[in-house]
């Protein structure tokens, strides 16, 4: 039998074109397997308490750092990290297991309350086997970090990870493993669509999450709307990053570089619009430009190399169709903007120049190692571009005024202000967006209560 993406899973080293893996799409009966095994463990885990899961994270985490060497290789091979990136992400997701475990407890405790004289507590109880749709860009971090707080809460995990990746979701699965997690309480399916479909419509699935792109997002959601599931979405970003003339260029043009070309540029909250204001905007882009183009790109596998490949041929292409787009339309290219010739999915370190709104780079998600620089007459005036976008994940913001980047921060349309810094997933703050990024929050106590029934118990007196 002809194996193709129709039938298998197939995972291709971005690096070579070499085929890492491939795997049947799982079967109705797979699935009912996988089905069946999560509520039995649902049942169990939910009666357990939260101080012996809080313990239980922290034997995940032990579990990711005794497996951090295969855990970024993984990464690195099949979507094309640069290994000390993959590292940091294994190291980032440990850190969020032993976080949870020491502040999560205390977030799920029963809040009591006095109504009219009468005692009452709000209860965080768990919700069920939670269904998680996920992707290739940071294939461990984004599993942990719906993971953690959904088993913490008391709730089951089930993953359907993305096709090209999926010896990381092996190797995922390994780990909770390790930590004694049960099998029916952390699951794995290698789902097909119409095999999350088939679990979205299931009375065993609870709720839904999924990170991925717009029309990902879109379809599930409106399946999950369909069965009057929960669902948390966290799609796309087109982030701004607001230059203004007094910023310190020391530290915006070090930020810039960093949050546009980290992973490759392959980053839902990355900066990709930089709003430069005018009296600054040549200095900026200069030196924007100098230090993009001093980035090393190659062998993911090879310490130096600060870029590698992009994680699929077709997106590749995609981002090459929108670089050429936006040329067409009237922006400067200023660097790269090509495909490198020679093995590997690699594409060129690129900056595009002269933005306005009505071109690509401005309108679209550029997934992929591509800014796009426009001009801003004035403060107000980048905030009315950074607002027009059909996204709102997060944006950045380099001034010196804090009175100005507090008012600023409260206009713009986004999940995350980030002020002289760049946009960061971390367990202490929310993550989510606004607008096509999604709704829903991850992290912080609101990712954890996502998935609760918060219930109120009211005793009235005898």
């Amino acid at each position: 039998m002809t194996m193709t993406p129709a039938t298998h899973a197939i995972s291709v080293d971005p690096t070579t074109g070499e085929t890492l893996a491939m795997m049947p799409w799982a079967s109705a009966d797979d699935i009912e397997n996988a089905l069946t095994l999560a509520a039995r463990g649902f049942e169990e885990w939910k009666r357990t308490t939260v101080a012996y899961r809080a313990q239980k994270l922290r034997d995940i985490g032990q579990a990711l750092r005794n497996r951090t060497e295969e855990m970024a290789h993984s990464i690195s091979r099949e979507m094309g990290k640069p290994i000390r990136q993959a590292r940091a992400e294994v190291a980032k997701s440990a850190a969020l297991c032993d976080w949870y475990a020491e502040h999560g407890p205390a977030m799920l405790n029963p809040e009591p309350t006095l109504v009219e004289n009468q005692q009452a507590v709000i209860a965080y109880r768990p919700l069920g086997t939670i269904l998680a749709v996920m992707p290739w860009n940071f294939p461990l971090w984004q599993v942990l970090r719906g993971a953690i707080p959904i088993l913490l809460a008391g709730n089951g995990y089930l993953l359907k990870h993305a096709p090209n990746v999926i010896g990381c979701a092996e190797r995922i699965a390994q780990i909770f493993a390790d930590a004694g997690i049960p099998a029916g309480v952390y699951g794995w399916v290698n789902a097909s669509n119409d095999g999350v479909s088939q679990m979205i419509n299931d009375p065993r699935i609870a709720a839904v999450t999924v990170t991925g792109s717009v029309r990902a997002g879109a379809a599930i959601g409106a399946q999950a709307g369909a069965a009057l599931k929960k669902c948390v979405l966290e799609l796309g970003g087109s982030d701004p990053f607001i230059v203004l003339n007094d910023a310190d260029l020391d530290l915006a043009v070090k930020a810039a570089v960093a949050g546009r070309y980290q992973n490759t540029g392959q980053v839902c909250a990355a900066a990709k619009r930089f709003i430069v204001e005018e009296g600054i905007a040549g200095e900026f882009t200069e030196r924007f430009v100098a230090a993009a183009s001093a980035l090393k790109m190659g062998d993911p596998l090879a310490e130096e190399n600060d870029l590698g490949p992009m994680a699929r041929f077709d997106l590749r292409d995609e981002l090459h169709q929108q670089v050429e787009a936006s040329i067409a339309e009237g922006a400067r290219l200023l660097l790269g903007g090509e495909k490198l010739a020679g093995e590997g999915n690699y594409y060129a370190v690129t900056v595009l120049g002269d933005v306005t709104p009505e071109m690509t780079a401005f309108r679209q998600e550029l997934f992929g190692p591509v800014a796009a620089i426009t001009v801003a007459k004035n403060a107000e005036h980048a905030l009315h571009l950074a607002n027009d976008s059909d996204f709102g994940l997060s944006a950045t913001l380099f001034t010196a005024r804090d009175a100005l980047a507090q008012e600023m921060a409260s206009r713009l349309e986004c999940g995350g202000v980030f002020i002289n810094g760049y946009s960061a997933s971390d367990p202490r703050v929310a993550f989510g967006g606004v607008k096509k990024s999604g709704f829903g929050r991850e992290l912080s106590h609101f990712g954890l209560h996502e998935f609760c029934n918060v219930q109120t118990v009211w005793k009235n007196r005898l």
